[in-house]
């Protein structure tokens, strides 16, 4: 396989998973998009931190992660609240509701995410965790 075939397989993976969680997500009725997933998944680890943080570990550009952003306020799912350090940022913090829909998910979640390690076995996706660090590694480095 070429480095070209590589990457070509990786963005079909990329999408494959996407839709397949999109998927899983209109079926259970979650009644959000999987990059609104994204970040709320980003904040069941780590709340408060900012937008430009969360733009970060999701891949989005500031403004898709603004217009996500108010899809999940609208939700009731996420606030956003001054930074006491730097008036100019906002910190991104889940309210009651998104944590409830936290609750409400994981264990859909954590049935997709089994299903694939019963799939391919605990150490092909370990293995290939690794070649894909290495790849995003070789590719960064470029």
């Amino acid at each position: 396989m070429t480095s070209r075939n590589c990457i070509l397989q990786l963005i079909r993976t990329r999408m494959a998973s996407r839709q397949a969680m999109q998927r899983l997500l209109k079926a259970s009725g979650a009644n959000i998009t999987f990059e609104m997933l994204q970040i709320m998944s980003c904040l069941w680890s780590e709340q408060g931190i900012s937008q430009q943080t969360l733009a970060m570990r999701t891949a989005k550009d500031k403004a898709c992660l603004t217009s996500l952003m108010l899809h999940l306020e609208r939700k009731g799912y996420v606030c956003r609240r001054e930074d006491p350090k730097d008036r100019r940022n906002k910190l991104v913090y889940l309210t009651e509701e998104g944590e409830a829909f936290h609750q409400w998910i994981a264990p859909l979640l954590a049935a997709y995410y089994k299903r694939l390690e019963d799939i391919l076995g605990k150490d092909k996706i370990a293995q290939t965790e690794e070649l894909l660090k290495d790849l995003q590694h070789a590719i960064e480095t470029y």
